[in-house]
């Protein structure tokens, strides 16, 4: 009854690393992090506030690697290919107790405006939910 016995279990690995789906149909995919947790891929996104067709996107981030965390939190920024903006995210990496990674996030998108007085409008902020894209073979 005593003495360091636990029912509960560490949680497992949470790993950046691979393809990603959001909730809005978005698809990234994640590099292999160095050394430094630092990592590069690229963003598909399903929406977007211009007119111009959807392309590919660099992203490009970093995960907190102190003590080597199950469950770190990173952030990455993606430079939109196909328009003058750029959005940065911040979020964690989560495994729920049935091993499912899940990566929370909150994003700050910034478009070009033509002048200082409509700096008011040129930031959004918004939240997205990532969770494994598990292709079929």
């Amino acid at each position: 009854l005593c003495c360091g016995t636990s029912t509960e279990s560490p949680p497992l690995q949470c790993v950046l690393t691979g393809r990603w789906t959001n909730d809005l149909g978005s698809n990234m995919t994640i590099g292999a992090l160095n050394g430094k947790g630092e990592f590069t891929g690229s963003y598909h996104t399903a929406v977007t506030a211009t007119t111009n067709e959807i392309q590919l996107s660099p992203l490009q981030g970093s995960q907190h690697n102190t003590n080597k965390k199950s469950q770190p939190t990173f952030g990455f920024t993606v430079n939109w290919s196909f328009s003058d903006s750029i959005t940065v995210f911040t979020g964690q990496c989560f495994t729920d107790k049935d091993g499912k990674e899940v990566l929370k996030t909150m994003w700050l998108l910034r478009s070009r405006v033509d002048n200082i007085r409509s700096d008011w409008k040129a930031t959004r902020i918004g939240t997205n939910i990532f969770t494994r894209l598990n292709l079929k073979e």
